[in-house]
């Protein structure tokens, strides 16, 4: 199922030059990143890969979706951090992705929590965008 958006609110614009081993940036550079193919990929490591970004933006994502849904349905939450794995490896064809998310939500009970992920695994654009296409767990910390 496709999510799209009724309208749009905010465009991200970024380029990256030379792949895995080059220089990713947004336009207003506020983001600006050498890259570098991680060690375990038989890189040197020596700067971030598209993976630890990916990582990063979903996590912040995740965690906005939980602050969204516990506002919306009127839940006192406390500070909420999300650990992002994005794991990549060999298809047959190409490459996949695996991600792992583990949320951690002060203040609320097991129960609540757990319902909270939920809906925001709903709400949140980057897992709307995964679903279907790769794997995605997600878990309370």
């Amino acid at each position: 199922m496709t999510t799209t958006p009724e309208k749009i609110l905010y465009t991200a614009h970024a380029s990256a030059t030379a792949g895995r081993s080059g220089l990713t940036r947004t336009d207003d550079a506020m983001v600006v990143h050498l890259l570098a193919i991680p060690t375990g990929m038989g890189g040197n490591g020596k700067g971030s890969n598209p993976e630890q970004l990916f990582a990063a933006g979903y996590a912040a994502c995740f965690g906005s979706a939980v602050e969204f849904v516990a506002r919306r349905d009127h839940v006192n939450i406390g500070e909420v951090k999300v650990d992002a794995e994005v794991g990549i490896g060999p298809t047959g064809t190409g490459f996949g992705l695996a991600v792992t998310l583990t949320a951690h939500i002060a203040n609320v009970d097991a129960a609540t929590a757990d319902d909270l992920i939920a809906k925001a695994h709903q709400a949140c654009p980057y897992s709307n965008a995964t679903r279907g296409n790769i794997p995605v767990e997600i878990k309370r910390g």
